[in-house]
């Protein structure tokens, strides 16, 4: 004859305690005594009780205990920059010590620019969304996510009317990044850029293509450039925040007689990608050009060179956006949060040649 499983009944018999004192023992909310939990979980523990079905607990208390993290690009071009993962690594430690679950849901460029809604967004169970990418009132992601009713955090994007921001000071970091440049006499100044917008492409930019800037930390980085007093010498657009993109853009923005003595990369994974282009073409850092990023990486591969870099917070801004989703769910309304940035000199800048 088949054995029954063991009910939460038959554990909070064995412990001697109430159905209700026991369930507070596995939810971890409200007031119940350390020994008294402790000794829940043993009778469960000898009884061979597992805990309470998550499907009849989630329909309980009206939460699925997901919070759904929207990448704003494929994920397999995501999971190859570190800047992602770290922020990631970040989020899900401090949603792990919460007891919510993470769901990694992809909005993926299309070819006109828009990104393509996953149709995890309209039927997924989620107590909170956290966008990575810098949303704006209007995006259709954040729009059909607000049209649920399901509460919102973004990373890197404008202020959004009820919608706290997790970001980070990246327009004055990339000033002091100029400013540095200027201060050791650098006059032509390139810039390498991350995407314009969920359209894909590496090309220099054009008057008519800035028009049609639509990301943030692009934006924010490029306004660095006017707070320190400099027009850039020529910008260059990258498809993505890759080393082989900073390559290809690297090229683009080296060419021609009228070179420039300095490019200011928006990663540090395209600032490595313009120091391959330079090397091809013959060119040393930073006797001839010098060469700067943006996120402060470890890139030992890159040695003996050390890449001067403007440093953010990586993993703080991972758990700052999970604090923001811990205050969600209290019931909160979470502050804008803006993280401070670190310049750190390195070896592949100096002055511009004779």
């Amino acid at each position: 004859m088949a054995h029954s499983r063991p009910t939460l009944a038959d554990v909070a018999s064995a412990a001697g305690v109430s159905v209700s004192t026991a369930s507070l023992a596995f939810s971890g909310a409200g007031p119940i005594a350390a020994e008294t939990r402790a000794r829940v979980l043993a009778a469960a523990s000898s009884l061979g009780y597992a805990g309470p079905n998550p499907l009849g607990r989630s329909l309980r208390s009206g939460r699925s205990g997901i919070v759904a993290v929207v990448i704003g690009d494929q994920l397999r071009r995501s999971f190859r920059d570190p800047v992602s993962i770290q922020v990631l690594d970040g989020l899900v430690g401090t949603l792990g010590t919460m007891g919510l679950g993470v769901l990694l849901v992809p909005a993926t460029p299309a070819s006109d620019g828009s990104l393509e809604l996953d149709p995890l967004l309209a039927t997924a169970p989620m107590d909170v969304a956290v966008l990575i990418w810098g949303a704006r009132s209007g995006d259709p992601v954040l729009t059909a996510l607000q049209q649920r009713g399901v509460p919102v955090v973004i990373g890197e994007g404008p202020e959004v009317d009820g919608v706290p921001v997790v970001g980070i000071a990246d327009r004055r970091g990339t000033a002091d990044v100029v400013r540095h440049l200027t201060g050791l006499g650098h006059e032509r100044i390139a810039t390498v850029t991350l995407p314009f917008g969920g359209e894909r492409r590496c090309g220099v930019v054009d008057a008519e293509r800035m028009t049609q800037l639509d990301w943030t930390p692009t934006q924010h980085r490029l306004e660095g450039f006017a707070d320190a007093g400099v027009v850039p010498a020529v910008v260059v657009e990258s498809a993505a925040s890759l080393v082989e993109e900073g390559q290809a853009a690297g090229r683009l923005a080296l060419a021609g007689p009228d070179r420039p003595t300095a490019v200011v990369a928006q990663s540090d994974l395209l600032a490595a990608g313009v120091m391959l282009a330079a090397r091809e073409l013959g060119l040393r850092v930073p006797e001839d050009v010098s060469v700067a990023g943006f996120d402060g990486l470890d890139l030992p591969w890159l040695g003996p060179d050390v890449l001067t870099t403007v440093a953010q917070p990586l993993a703080a801004k991972g758990e700052a956006l999970g604090q923001a989703v811990a205050a969600l769910l209290a019931g909160g309304s979470p502050a804008p949060v803006q993280l401070d940035v670190e310049l750190r000199v390195g070896t592949t800048t100096g002055p511009p040649p004779a």
